[in-house]
Parts: structure tokens; C-alpha cells; sequence
């Protein structure tokens, strides 16, 4: 189980996604810079203990409306070989890590891969904030199949949990601005 660190990141996580959100081109923002707040999410565990994963969703509020963003990262001890460099967030200092890499993590394999065995039934999702603690408010609904396929993840996440969805999808939530609590579509086989 990956542990939850108390402890400084500078610059900070939410640093890191204001400044690399508007280069993607997913983003529903205008031209203000992004007000982000961390509305939710949660972490899969790396098997081999190297790469921190989590699935972060930040609600921009700088919009008239807010909106909410799905945002993978992958936390590494090293450059990840063989990225893209828009897929680097950048680096931060980890009060006991140490340098650590940032990475969208759409172009991690170890992200990929536990992403998969999650919505294959083989990977257990984990509280955002608590060490070894798993987190039952992220379901998968249906069951991937076998062996490699396609996953689309939704970057920008709408409150809508879609029962009848063929596919298999993974489902969790945030919270709004106001206090509301949102459910949605983070993830799904791609048919």
C-alpha cells in the first residue's frame, strides 16, 4: 500500500496543474488563468512501490460556471524514459522524497497498467489523503476484459453516473464549489 506523506511539495501539486491546464487542448477555460481547488479523486497503488498514482479532480472556478478536470498524475524518483515532454507537469520537492517527477498520467505505463487492472476487478482503489486506506465510494461497474484494451479517460467530468453503459466504467466523485457533491463517469473501456 502506497503511503500518504504529511508533508511539504514545492511547488505544489495544484501549482503544477494551473500553469499546465490551459496548454491542453480539453480545456473548457477562457483565458483567465485557472482558480483551482482540489475537489476529490483518489490513489491506485504501484505493485513494484515506485510510482505514486493518483487521479485528482480539480474544479476551475475562474469560469462563470465552474468546471470540473479529471487529472491522472504519476509521481516518479526519476524522468520517466521515452515521454512526450508535454506529458511532464513538471518536477516538485517532496519534503521526504525528495525531486520528484510529475507526469500526466495518461502517458504512464505503470498508471495505464493499474487503471486497467482496476477496471478488471484487480487493483483496489485508495483514499486520496489516508495511507492504507481503501476508498468504496470509487465503483467499477461491468468488469474489463481480459488481456490489453483501450481505456478513455474523461478529462472534463459532467455529474452524471450513466447506469446503462455497455462498457466497463469506473464512477466516483467531487465535490463542487458550493458544498454539492458530484458523482460522474472518470473512466471507461473504450468500445
Amino acid at each position: 500500500m502506497a503511503t500518504v506523506h504529511r508533508t511539504t511539495m514545492s511547488p505544489g501539486k495544484l501549482e503544477l496543474i494551473t500553469d499546465w491546464l490551459p496548454q491542453q487542448k480539453w480545456y473548457a477555460g477562457g483565458p483567465a488563468t485557472p482558480d483551482l481547488t482540489n475537489a476529490g479523486g483518489f490513489r491506485l497503488d504501484d505493485p513494484e512501490g515506485e510510482v505514486g498514482i493518483e487521479f485528482m479532480v480539480v474544479v476551475d472556478s475562474a469560469a462563470e460556471e465552474p468546471v470540473a478536470y479529471l487529472v491522472p498524475l504519476s509521481y516518479r524518483g526519476a524522468a520517466l524514459e521515452g515521454a512526450p515532454d508535454e506529458a511532464l507537469l513538471g518536477t516538485s520537492e517532496h519534503g521526504v522524497l525528495g525531486t520528484r517527477w510529475i507526469y500526466d498520467g495518461t502517458h504512464d505505463p505503470v498508471v495505464q497498467a493499474q487503471l486497467g487492472a482496476l477496471l478488471r476487478g484487480q487493483a483496489e482503489p485508495q483514499h486520496q489523503r489516508e495511507s492504507d486506506t481503501p476508498d468504496p465510494s470509487v465503483t467499477v461497474r461491468g468488469t474489463g476484459p481480459d488481456g490489453g484494451f483501450d481505456v478513455r479517460i474523461n478529462r472534463v467530468l459532467t455529474s452524471a453516473e450513466a447506469e446503462e453503459r455497455p462498457e466497463a466504467h469506473l464512477v466516483a466523485g467531487w465535490t463542487w464549489p458550493d458544498g454539492t457533491a458530484a458523482r460522474g463517469v472518470f473512466a471507461a473501456v473504450a468500445s
